[in-house]
Protein backbone atom coordinates (compact mmCIF):
# COMPACT_ATOMS: atom_id res chain seq x y z
CA UNK A 1 0.00 0.00 0.00
CA UNK A 2 2.88 2.32 0.79
CA UNK A 3 4.31 1.92 -2.73
CA UNK A 4 0.89 2.59 -4.25
CA UNK A 5 0.63 5.67 -2.11
CA UNK A 6 3.91 7.05 -3.39
CA UNK A 7 2.94 6.14 -6.94
CA UNK A 8 -0.25 8.11 -6.57
CA UNK A 9 1.69 11.08 -5.20
CA UNK A 10 4.10 10.91 -8.13
CA UNK A 11 1.27 10.80 -10.65
CA UNK A 12 -0.38 13.77 -8.95
CA UNK A 13 2.91 15.69 -9.13
CA UNK A 14 3.18 14.97 -12.86
CA UNK A 15 -0.37 16.17 -13.43
CA UNK A 16 0.49 19.39 -11.60
CA UNK A 17 3.61 19.78 -13.75
CA UNK A 18 1.66 19.27 -16.94
CA UNK A 19 -0.89 21.88 -15.90
CA UNK A 20 1.84 24.32 -14.94
CA UNK A 21 4.50 25.89 -17.09
CA UNK A 22 7.80 24.01 -17.00
CA UNK A 23 11.01 26.01 -16.74
CA UNK A 24 12.17 26.34 -20.37
CA UNK A 25 14.50 28.52 -22.41
CA UNK A 26 11.97 28.84 -25.26
CA UNK A 27 8.19 28.86 -25.64
CA UNK A 28 6.18 26.29 -27.57
CA UNK A 29 4.76 27.36 -30.92
CA UNK A 30 1.20 26.77 -29.73
CA UNK A 31 1.79 29.12 -26.79
CA UNK A 32 2.74 31.98 -29.12
CA UNK A 33 -0.07 31.35 -31.60
CA UNK A 34 -2.85 30.23 -29.26
CA UNK A 35 -4.86 33.47 -29.68
CA UNK A 36 -4.38 33.68 -33.47
CA UNK A 37 -7.99 32.67 -34.21
CA UNK A 38 -9.47 35.02 -31.64
CA UNK A 39 -11.52 37.80 -33.22
CA UNK A 40 -10.04 40.34 -30.80
CA UNK A 41 -6.41 39.34 -31.42
CA UNK A 42 -3.97 42.10 -32.40
CA UNK A 43 -1.61 40.04 -34.56
CA UNK A 44 -1.81 38.08 -37.80
CA UNK A 45 -0.12 34.78 -38.68
CA UNK A 46 1.20 33.96 -42.16
CA UNK A 47 2.93 30.68 -43.09
CA UNK A 48 5.90 31.34 -45.36
CA UNK A 49 5.24 29.33 -48.52
CA UNK A 50 5.88 29.64 -52.24
CA UNK A 51 2.32 30.91 -52.78
CA UNK A 52 2.65 33.55 -50.05
CA UNK A 53 5.94 35.12 -51.22
CA UNK A 54 4.41 37.04 -54.21
CA UNK A 55 1.83 38.50 -51.84
CA UNK A 56 4.52 39.57 -49.37
CA UNK A 57 6.46 41.27 -52.19
CA UNK A 58 3.62 43.80 -52.58
CA UNK A 59 3.74 44.84 -48.93
CA UNK A 60 5.70 47.90 -47.78
CA UNK A 61 9.27 47.47 -46.55
CA UNK A 62 9.93 47.74 -42.83
CA UNK A 63 12.91 49.52 -41.33
CA UNK A 64 14.59 50.03 -44.71
CA UNK A 65 16.19 53.34 -45.56
CA UNK A 66 14.84 52.84 -49.11
CA UNK A 67 17.34 55.36 -50.46
CA UNK A 68 17.81 55.81 -54.18
CA UNK A 69 21.14 55.97 -55.93
CA UNK A 70 22.42 57.79 -59.01
CA UNK A 71 23.64 55.83 -62.00
CA UNK A 72 27.06 56.69 -63.37
CA UNK A 73 27.48 58.94 -66.41
CA UNK A 74 30.34 60.33 -68.46
CA UNK A 75 32.34 63.29 -67.25
CA UNK A 76 35.12 65.53 -68.49
CA UNK A 77 38.66 64.51 -67.59
CA UNK A 78 39.63 68.17 -67.31
CA UNK A 79 39.19 70.70 -64.52
CA UNK A 80 36.43 73.29 -64.60
CA UNK A 81 36.56 76.56 -62.70
CA UNK A 82 33.76 77.03 -60.14
CA UNK A 83 32.68 79.90 -57.87
CA UNK A 84 34.86 79.94 -54.78
CA UNK A 85 37.96 78.72 -56.63
CA UNK A 86 41.13 80.77 -56.34
CA UNK A 87 43.12 81.92 -59.39
CA UNK A 88 46.68 83.18 -59.56
CA UNK A 89 47.50 85.26 -62.67
CA UNK A 90 50.90 86.20 -63.92
CA UNK A 91 50.86 88.84 -66.69
CA UNK A 92 54.09 89.14 -68.66
CA UNK A 93 54.87 92.26 -70.68
CA UNK A 94 58.28 93.27 -72.07
CA UNK A 95 57.04 96.65 -73.38
CA UNK A 96 58.81 99.54 -71.58
CA UNK A 97 55.66 101.67 -71.87
CA UNK A 98 53.29 98.99 -70.55
CA UNK A 99 50.19 99.97 -68.60
CA UNK A 100 50.76 97.04 -66.26
CA UNK A 101 54.47 97.03 -65.48
CA UNK A 102 56.99 99.59 -64.24
CA UNK A 103 60.35 100.24 -65.97
CA UNK A 104 62.52 97.19 -65.60
CA UNK A 105 59.60 95.03 -64.50
CA UNK A 106 58.64 92.20 -66.83
CA UNK A 107 55.78 90.45 -64.96
CA UNK A 108 52.88 91.49 -62.74
CA UNK A 109 51.54 88.85 -60.28
CA UNK A 110 47.82 88.98 -59.49
CA UNK A 111 47.38 86.43 -56.70
CA UNK A 112 44.50 85.01 -54.65
CA UNK A 113 41.77 86.15 -57.01
CA UNK A 114 38.58 84.52 -55.74
CA UNK A 115 35.96 83.55 -58.32
CA UNK A 116 32.82 85.43 -57.34
CA UNK A 117 29.45 83.70 -56.78
CA UNK A 118 28.37 84.95 -60.20
CA UNK A 119 31.37 83.20 -61.77
CA UNK A 120 33.46 86.28 -62.59
CA UNK A 121 36.85 87.69 -61.60
CA UNK A 122 38.10 91.28 -61.76
CA UNK A 123 41.24 92.05 -63.76
CA UNK A 124 42.65 95.61 -63.94
CA UNK A 125 42.04 97.37 -67.28
CA UNK A 126 39.76 94.50 -68.30
CA UNK A 127 37.02 94.54 -65.67
CA UNK A 128 34.78 91.66 -64.68
CA UNK A 129 35.32 88.54 -66.79
CA UNK A 130 33.31 85.35 -66.52
CA UNK A 131 35.47 82.24 -66.03
CA UNK A 132 33.21 79.78 -64.16
CA UNK A 133 32.45 76.62 -66.10
CA UNK A 134 35.61 76.98 -68.19
CA UNK A 135 38.73 74.89 -68.04
CA UNK A 136 41.86 76.77 -66.89
CA UNK A 137 43.14 76.76 -70.48
CA UNK A 138 39.93 78.23 -71.91
CA UNK A 139 39.80 80.84 -69.14
CA UNK A 140 43.40 81.83 -69.87
CA UNK A 141 42.59 82.23 -73.55
CA UNK A 142 39.52 84.35 -72.69
CA UNK A 143 41.60 86.66 -70.46
CA UNK A 144 44.33 86.85 -73.09
CA UNK A 145 41.79 87.85 -75.72
CA UNK A 146 40.29 90.61 -73.58
CA UNK A 147 43.70 91.85 -72.45
CA UNK A 148 44.91 92.10 -76.06
CA UNK A 149 42.51 94.98 -76.59
CA UNK A 150 44.28 96.97 -73.87
CA UNK A 151 47.84 95.64 -73.74
CA UNK A 152 48.57 93.81 -77.02
CA UNK A 153 52.05 92.80 -75.94
CA UNK A 154 51.00 91.12 -72.67
CA UNK A 155 50.91 87.36 -72.10
CA UNK A 156 48.73 85.73 -69.42
CA UNK A 157 49.63 82.74 -67.26
CA UNK A 158 46.88 81.20 -65.03
CA UNK A 159 46.99 78.73 -62.13
CA UNK A 160 43.94 77.25 -60.37
CA UNK A 161 43.48 76.31 -56.72
CA UNK A 162 40.17 74.49 -56.08
CA UNK A 163 37.77 75.98 -53.59
CA UNK A 164 34.72 74.47 -51.91
CA UNK A 165 32.86 74.45 -55.19
CA UNK A 166 35.47 72.13 -56.65
CA UNK A 167 36.03 69.94 -53.57
CA UNK A 168 34.16 67.07 -51.94
CA UNK A 169 34.11 65.84 -48.34
CA UNK A 170 34.78 62.27 -47.28
CA UNK A 171 33.43 61.57 -43.80
CA UNK A 172 34.14 58.61 -41.52
CA UNK A 173 34.72 54.94 -42.25
CA UNK A 174 37.95 55.40 -44.23
CA UNK A 175 41.62 55.60 -43.39
CA UNK A 176 41.95 59.34 -44.11
CA UNK A 177 38.68 61.32 -44.02
CA UNK A 178 38.78 64.95 -45.08
CA UNK A 179 38.13 67.43 -47.85
CA UNK A 180 39.48 66.47 -51.27
CA UNK A 181 39.83 68.68 -54.37
CA UNK A 182 38.32 67.25 -57.53
CA UNK A 183 41.13 66.63 -60.01
CA UNK A 184 38.64 66.56 -62.89
CA UNK A 185 34.96 66.08 -63.70
CA UNK A 186 35.37 62.30 -63.95
CA UNK A 187 35.92 61.97 -60.17
CA UNK A 188 33.67 59.18 -58.83
CA UNK A 189 32.62 57.88 -55.42
CA UNK A 190 35.03 54.94 -55.58
CA UNK A 191 37.83 57.26 -56.72
CA UNK A 192 37.20 59.45 -53.67
CA UNK A 193 37.17 56.47 -51.31
CA UNK A 194 40.44 55.32 -52.84
CA UNK A 195 41.94 58.78 -52.25
CA UNK A 196 40.86 58.42 -48.62
CA UNK A 197 42.78 55.18 -48.18
CA UNK A 198 39.88 52.80 -48.67
CA UNK A 199 37.14 51.55 -46.36
CA UNK A 200 38.23 50.47 -42.89
CA UNK A 201 38.29 46.64 -42.76
CA UNK A 202 36.45 46.41 -39.44
CA UNK A 203 33.17 47.81 -40.82
CA UNK A 204 30.32 45.31 -41.22
CA UNK A 205 28.68 45.65 -44.65
CA UNK A 206 29.82 49.28 -45.19
CA UNK A 207 27.15 51.69 -46.45
CA UNK A 208 27.66 54.74 -48.65
CA UNK A 209 25.62 57.90 -48.15
CA UNK A 210 25.93 60.71 -50.70
CA UNK A 211 24.64 64.08 -49.49
CA UNK A 212 24.01 66.46 -52.37
CA UNK A 213 22.23 69.66 -51.44
CA UNK A 214 19.09 68.65 -49.53
CA UNK A 215 19.01 65.11 -50.98
CA UNK A 216 20.52 61.94 -49.51
CA UNK A 217 21.33 58.95 -51.71
CA UNK A 218 22.45 55.58 -50.41
CA UNK A 219 23.80 52.18 -51.35
CA UNK A 220 26.44 49.73 -50.11
CA UNK A 221 30.11 49.55 -51.01
CA UNK A 222 29.66 45.91 -52.09
CA UNK A 223 27.00 46.97 -54.56
CA UNK A 224 29.31 49.61 -56.03
CA UNK A 225 32.03 46.98 -56.39
CA UNK A 226 29.73 44.50 -58.13
CA UNK A 227 27.88 47.04 -60.33
CA UNK A 228 30.40 49.50 -61.84
CA UNK A 229 27.61 51.37 -63.62
CA UNK A 230 26.60 52.71 -60.19
CA UNK A 231 29.96 54.37 -59.49
CA UNK A 232 28.41 57.80 -59.86
CA UNK A 233 30.24 61.04 -60.64
CA UNK A 234 30.72 63.57 -57.87
CA UNK A 235 29.91 67.26 -57.95
CA UNK A 236 31.62 70.03 -56.08
CA UNK A 237 30.24 70.37 -52.56
CA UNK A 238 29.14 66.71 -52.31
CA UNK A 239 29.60 64.90 -49.01
CA UNK A 240 30.25 61.16 -48.99
CA UNK A 241 29.74 59.31 -45.70
CA UNK A 242 31.03 55.77 -45.16
CA UNK A 243 29.45 53.99 -42.21
CA UNK A 244 28.71 50.53 -40.89
CA UNK A 245 25.33 49.00 -41.70
CA UNK A 246 23.18 49.91 -38.70
CA UNK A 247 20.46 47.34 -39.40
CA UNK A 248 20.11 44.31 -37.13
CA UNK A 249 17.78 41.47 -36.22
CA UNK A 250 17.32 39.49 -32.99
CA UNK A 251 17.35 35.79 -32.20
CA UNK A 252 15.80 34.17 -29.13
CA UNK A 253 14.59 30.81 -27.90
CA UNK A 254 16.14 27.48 -28.84
CA UNK A 255 18.50 29.13 -31.32
CA UNK A 256 22.20 28.54 -31.65
CA UNK A 257 22.81 32.06 -30.33
CA UNK A 258 20.48 34.45 -28.57
CA UNK A 259 21.78 37.86 -29.53
CA UNK A 260 21.48 40.98 -31.66
CA UNK A 261 22.93 40.33 -35.12
CA UNK A 262 24.06 43.03 -37.59
CA UNK A 263 23.23 42.63 -41.26
CA UNK A 264 26.27 41.11 -42.95
CA UNK A 265 25.02 41.85 -46.49
CA UNK A 266 22.46 44.01 -48.25
CA UNK A 267 19.77 41.30 -48.27
CA UNK A 268 19.54 38.78 -45.43
CA UNK A 269 17.09 35.93 -46.03
CA UNK A 270 15.55 33.67 -43.41
CA UNK A 271 18.05 30.93 -44.28
CA UNK A 272 20.90 33.46 -44.03
CA UNK A 273 19.59 34.42 -40.60
CA UNK A 274 19.51 30.79 -39.51
CA UNK A 275 23.14 30.42 -40.53
CA UNK A 276 24.11 33.66 -38.76
CA UNK A 277 22.50 32.59 -35.47
CA UNK A 278 24.11 29.14 -35.67
CA UNK A 279 20.93 27.25 -36.57
CA UNK A 280 18.62 25.84 -33.92
CA UNK A 281 19.33 23.56 -31.00
CA UNK A 282 19.25 19.95 -32.15
CA UNK A 283 18.12 18.75 -28.74
CA UNK A 284 15.49 21.40 -27.94
CA UNK A 285 14.18 23.23 -31.01
CA UNK A 286 11.13 22.55 -33.12
CA UNK A 287 12.28 22.94 -36.78
CA UNK A 288 8.63 23.16 -37.81
CA UNK A 289 8.08 26.10 -35.49
CA UNK A 290 10.59 28.83 -36.36
CA UNK A 291 8.74 32.13 -36.01
CA UNK A 292 9.66 35.59 -37.31
CA UNK A 293 7.95 38.42 -35.44
CA UNK A 294 7.67 41.76 -37.19
CA UNK A 295 5.84 45.01 -36.52
CA UNK A 296 4.61 47.11 -39.46
CA UNK A 297 3.90 50.84 -39.30
CA UNK A 298 0.28 51.97 -39.10
CA UNK A 299 0.56 53.25 -42.69
CA UNK A 300 0.83 49.63 -43.89
CA UNK A 301 -2.81 49.12 -42.92
CA UNK A 302 -4.10 52.08 -44.93
CA UNK A 303 -7.26 51.31 -46.87
CA UNK A 304 -6.59 50.68 -50.53
CA UNK A 305 -2.96 49.67 -50.02
CA UNK A 306 -1.60 46.14 -49.90
CA UNK A 307 -0.31 45.01 -46.55
CA UNK A 308 -0.93 42.77 -43.54
CA UNK A 309 -4.21 42.55 -41.63
CA UNK A 310 -2.55 43.71 -38.41
CA UNK A 311 0.50 45.75 -37.54
CA UNK A 312 1.93 42.85 -35.53
CA UNK A 313 2.72 39.89 -37.75
CA UNK A 314 4.06 36.41 -37.07
CA UNK A 315 5.56 34.53 -40.01
CA UNK A 316 5.90 30.78 -39.50
CA UNK A 317 8.65 28.70 -41.08
CA UNK A 318 8.69 24.93 -41.51
CA UNK A 319 12.28 23.86 -42.11
CA UNK A 320 11.41 20.19 -42.49
CA UNK A 321 10.05 20.23 -46.06
CA UNK A 322 11.35 21.45 -49.40
CA UNK A 323 8.76 24.21 -49.89
CA UNK A 324 9.53 25.64 -46.46
CA UNK A 325 13.28 25.61 -47.11
CA UNK A 326 13.05 27.14 -50.58
CA UNK A 327 10.59 29.76 -49.32
CA UNK A 328 12.85 30.60 -46.39
CA UNK A 329 15.69 31.19 -48.84
CA UNK A 330 13.55 33.83 -50.60
CA UNK A 331 12.05 35.42 -47.47
CA UNK A 332 13.79 38.71 -46.65
CA UNK A 333 14.53 39.51 -43.02
CA UNK A 334 13.63 43.10 -42.12
CA UNK A 335 15.60 45.29 -39.70
CA UNK A 336 14.31 44.76 -36.18
CA UNK A 337 12.82 41.31 -36.89
CA UNK A 338 12.83 38.75 -34.09
CA UNK A 339 13.73 35.20 -35.12
CA UNK A 340 12.26 32.93 -32.47
CA UNK A 341 13.11 29.23 -32.42
CA UNK A 342 10.34 27.57 -30.42
CA UNK A 343 10.90 24.52 -28.26
CA UNK A 344 9.85 21.07 -29.37
CA UNK A 345 6.85 19.58 -27.50
CA UNK A 346 8.85 16.35 -27.27
CA UNK A 347 11.42 18.16 -25.14
CA UNK A 348 8.74 19.22 -22.67
CA UNK A 349 7.30 15.70 -22.62
CA UNK A 350 10.76 14.26 -22.00
CA UNK A 351 11.19 16.59 -19.06
CA UNK A 352 7.92 15.36 -17.57
CA UNK A 353 8.89 11.72 -18.03
CA UNK A 354 12.25 12.34 -16.39
CA UNK A 355 10.56 13.98 -13.44
CA UNK A 356 8.03 11.14 -13.31
CA UNK A 357 10.86 8.59 -13.35
CA UNK A 358 12.64 10.44 -10.59
CA UNK A 359 9.43 10.48 -8.54
CA UNK A 360 9.00 6.70 -8.98
CA UNK A 361 12.60 6.19 -7.92
CA UNK A 362 12.01 8.19 -4.78
CA UNK A 363 8.85 6.18 -4.14
CA UNK A 364 10.71 2.90 -4.42
CA UNK A 365 13.44 4.15 -2.09
CA UNK A 366 10.86 5.26 0.46
CA UNK A 367 9.12 1.86 0.23
CA UNK A 368 12.38 0.01 0.76
CA UNK A 369 13.16 2.14 3.80
CA UNK A 370 9.68 1.50 5.20
CA UNK A 371 10.10 -2.24 4.70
Amino acid sequence: MTQLKFLAIACLACVVLVSCSLPRSAPLEREILRDADDVATDFAVYPVTRDFLPVLATWPLVGEANLQWIAASGGSHGQLIAPGDQLDLMIWDSNDNSLLTTPGQRAVPLQNIRVAPNGTIFVPYVGDTRVAGMSPQVARERLQEELDAVVPSAQVQLMLSEGRGNSVDLVGGVAAPGSYPMPDRAFTVLSLISEGGGVRPNLENPQIRLMRGSRIYGTSINRLYSEPNLDTLLRGGDQVIVEEDRRYFLSLGAAGRQAQHPFTQDVVTALDAMAIIGGVSASRANPQGVLILREYPASALTAGSRGPREQRVVFTLDLTDSDGLFSARNFRIAPGDLVLATESPITAAGTIFRIFGAALGLGNQATNIAD
